[in-house]
């Protein structure tokens, strides 16, 4: 889904996109750490040149000043061949912009290190339009356990091993937005809409509890 047509100024969209081939896109810790610095850096009406401050590191990154926002980032999650976005639409045609920058800079980075060339993630990406604050926050919750199937293969199926220990491992996972949630405190909460934050925030279940509805939901489904 593509063109600028299709994004309301203030309206939520879910955008999430995949590599060309369904190839891994994030190979290790210093992949995700690139395409999180690149989720801040261009969200901007300015352009920030990644050379001119390739030099700062972790937290610093993050404190940059960058202008007015194209989007408001209110979820994410970073899996190894794809991606999930919540995003609203602040400036006309922020998001395509937002995902254009981000994408570009992303496969320049990545190709240059793996000596490749050509697109790294499908085009165009897709987009679905989040119609209401109910859908929001679900969305939101379906973005941030996008990981658990890295932990339990078998989770659409309604079949999990120890529960405790999936959401351990949950929590532990540094590349979605949900450690914002739990125990805010890191760097990236800059990558965040404040007021995104506090609607996802509020009324939010203890993790176990949102797994175990979820688990729920995936076991009633008709086999």
């Amino acid at each position: 889904m593509k063109g600028r047509e299709i994004f309301a100024i203030d309206e939520w969209y879910h955008c999430y996109s995949r590599g060309v081939d369904k190839r891994t896109v994030f190979e290790n810790e210093s992949d995700y750490a690139r395409f999180k610095n690149l989720m801040y850096l261009c969200n901007s009406v300015t352009s920030i040149q990644r050379s001119a401050v390739a030099k700062l590191k972790g937290r610093e990154v993050y404190e940059i000043e960058r202008g007015d926002p194209l989007v408001a980032i209110g979820a994410y999650c970073l899996m190894p061949n794809h991606f999930h976005l919540l995003v609203r639409e602040v400036q006309e045609g922020g998001i395509s912009e937002f995902m254009r920058k981000v994408g570009i800079a992303y496969a320049m980075y990545f190709n240059i290190k793996h000596d490749r060339v050509g697109n790294l993630f499908v085009k165009p990406f897709r987009a679905k339009h989040v119609s209401d604050d109910g859908y929001f926050k679900r969305v939101a919750q379906y973005i941030h356990l996008n990981p658990v199937e890295l932990f339990e293969p078998r989770w659409k199926e309604g079949r999990i091993g120890d529960l405790k220990i999936l959401a351990d491992n949950i929590r532990k996972f540094k590349h979605s937005s949900l450690p914002e949630y739990l125990a805010p405190g890191r760097p990236e909460a800059a990558i965040l809409d404040s007021q995104a934050h506090d609607l996802i925030s509020a009324d939010m279940l203890p993790l176990e509890e949102i797994l175990f509805e979820s688990l729920m939901y995936y076991q009633d489904l008709p086999r």
